[in-house]
Order: structure tokens, then C-alpha cells, then sequence
């Protein structure tokens, strides 16, 4: 069995996991648009490729599967994510099986003002969001919202161009100089990274994995300790449902005074995954046995509490 892994950046860890899941039943490919990726080079093999913005993109991903017969492939960045989604039909004619929630699902959660009217539709406390500042002034002035809030890209990800405002006059200027933002409630509250898989046979939520964020980097989780929440294992199980997530999924969560308000939904594995793994939530296993016809059983919240994560930087080495 081999895997394809798109867009692969600094994320070593995962293709560490996977080389170590596989080892002996196939290889990990990875591909990213610039040789000082330094995660490629953990891959048995690696190609560089256009950026996916490029109109040979599908066509140089369909050359690599039909090269390496590849099996699988996924990505491991939030704008690739509709792109594979919308052929992926087109690669499962040549035989490979691209790990990523259907289109609508996809879209739904990279929109975050639809991702917000769909949360409050179906019951889920998610932060106020406008996409329209007079809404949000008119709010403002009947005390429904108060500064600081935040503002962000409506399809942003990373947290790049993610601002705390804390007064009208600081949001015009923003406002004028970013099209397409949003302005969100400030959550005054505990941040909770969540890791979700959902079996690719059965549709069922098997496996979910709690962090509490202690401290975040470039958008990252930097460092974290695991907990484990009943209450908030059925709420990620329903959301999962809902929304019609399908294998890894990264999930962002606040916890306010008790009471549980979803903020982001990433369909993808998300940078603070690994500490999941070494808690012994084995998320590459799960999708292996998922390509091997294997259902996974239920095995929600089975890991250690308090168990605690803290990143460092390490270097790699690459002669030209």
C-alpha cells in the first residue's frame, strides 16, 4: 500500500507515523512546492510540484499516482482541501483514493460565516460572527456584543490576517484595507484542540482526543496537556455527524464558563495531532485499516489525561 501525502511543509511528524504504520506493506510519497520542505525529506520518496494554484496541479498529482501506484492520498493544508474534493472522482478512475470529506462538507467548514448560521442552525453555541459591520454596530450599541472582537478572513486559515480589534475605529481601518473579513466574538476562555476520526466504512466517530491549548505558536498548538470530557465527547460525536466529516479531522472548541462553543472545524490533521499519537490515539492506523476494508471499533477517549505535549524546534539539514 502506498500513500500520498500533499503539501507536507514542516509537518515531519506525520510522515514519521505513517512510515512507521506501513512499515513493510508499502511507502509514503510526499510532495510539497519548494525543496526546503523539510518534511519530505522523512518520505521513502518525494516529488516537487506546482503550486496548487497552478492549472497543471491535478494533472502533475495524477502523474505521480499513476507512477507510484498510489493507493491513498491526503493533504495536510486547508486550501487544497475543495480542490481534491472536486476530483475526486477523477483519481479514484485510476485507483487511487483520495481521504477527504465530500465537497459540501468541505466548503461548509472553510466558509466561517456559513459555518456559524450552520452551528446555530443545528443546536451548537458557537461565537457571535457578522460579515456585515452594520449588523455588528447596530449589536454593539444594544450591548449583544462588546469590543474587543475578533477579525478574521472568511476563508482564512493558519490564523494569517487575524487581528484583535478593541474599538470601531481600529476595525474601519481594517475593514478597508482586507476584503472578504469577518468580525467574531472574543472568547474569554479556555481553548481545547480536539482530534476526531470518523471511520471511512461505517461513518461512525471512532476515536476523539482532547488537548487544552497552554500556550499557541504561528497559529499552531505549542504546547498543550490531554483531558478527557464526556460532555463534550457526545457534542464532537453529533457535530461530526452533522456536518458529515470523514476520516481526520481537527476541531478547535472554547470552553466559556462551563459551556462549550465550537469555533473552527479542519478536515485535515491538524499541527497538534502528535500529541494524540504518542497518547496512543492512532489515527494513521485507523485510516490504514480503513483502506485495508477494516471497520475500526469505538474507542472514544480511550488515552491518558494529563498528559502534556511541548514542541521544540529542530533543524534539517539539505545540501543544494
Amino acid at each position: 500500500m502506498n500513500i500520498l501525502i500533499l503539501s507536507v511543509g514542516t509537518r515531519n511528524k506525520i510522515i514519521q507515523y505513517f512510515k512507521r504504520e506501513l512499515e513493510g506493506r508499502g511507502k509514503v510519497i510526499a510532495t510539497d512546492n519548494s525543496n526546503l520542505a523539510p518534511a519530505i525529506y522523512e518520505a521513502d520518496k518525494f516529488y516537487l510540484v506546482p503550486r496548487i494554484t497552478e492549472e497543471n496541479y491535478i494533472e502533475k498529482l495524477k502523474q505521480i499516482c499513476r507512477n507510484e501506484k498510489i493507493d491513498a492520498m491526503f493533504s495536510l493544508i486547508d486550501p487544497e482541501l475543495s480542490l481534491l474534493a472536486l476530483h475526486k472522482k477523477e483519481f479514484e478512475e485510476i485507483g487511487t483514493k483520495v481521504i477527504v470529506a465530500d465537497y459540501e462538507a468541505v466548503e461548509r467548514c472553510f466558509d466561517k460565516y456559513e459555518f456559524a448560521i450552520f452551528l446555530e442552525k443545528n443546536g451548537f453555541k458557537t461565537p457571535k460572527t457578522y460579515n456585515n459591520i452594520q449588523m455588528f454596530i447596530r449589536d454593539c450599541k444594544s450591548g449583544k456584543i462588546s469590543f474587543p472582537v475578533f477579525v478574521k478572513p472568511c476563508r482564512g486559515s493558519a490564523s494569517i490576517h487575524v487581528s484583535q480589534v478593541n474599538d470601531l475605529e481600529e476595525l474601519e481601518i481594517l475593514l478597508a484595507k482586507y476584503d472578504d473579513l469577518i468580525v467574531q466574538e472574543y472568547m474569554d476562555g479556555q481553548e481545547l484542540g480536539i482530534d476526531v476520526y470518523v471511520d471511512m466504512i461505517s461513518g461512525e466517530v471512532t476515536s476523539i482526543f482532547i488537548k487544552e491549548k497552554i500556550k499557541m505558536r504561528a497559529g499552531e498548538t505549542d504546547k498543550s496537556v490531554s483531558i478527557k470530557d464526556e460532555q463534550l465527547f457526545k457534542i464532537i460525536s453529533d457535530l461530526a455527524k452533522k456536518l458529515k466529516l470523514y476520516g481526520q479531522n481537527d476541531i478547535d472548541v472554547f470552553r466559556v464558563n462551563g459551556e462549550y462553543y465550537i469555533s473552527e472545524v479542519n478536515p485535515r490533521f491538524g499541527g497538534g495531532y502528535p500529541h494524540a499519537y504518542e497518547c496512543g490515539v492512532n489515527e494513521p492506523e485507523m485510516l490504514i485499516n480503513n483502506l485495508l476494508g477494516i471497520k475500526n471499533e469505538v474507542a472514544i477517549g480511550e488515552y491518558d489525561a494529563e498528559v502534556y505535549m511541548a514542541k521544540y524546534n529542530e533543524i534539517k539539514i539539505i545540501k543544494g
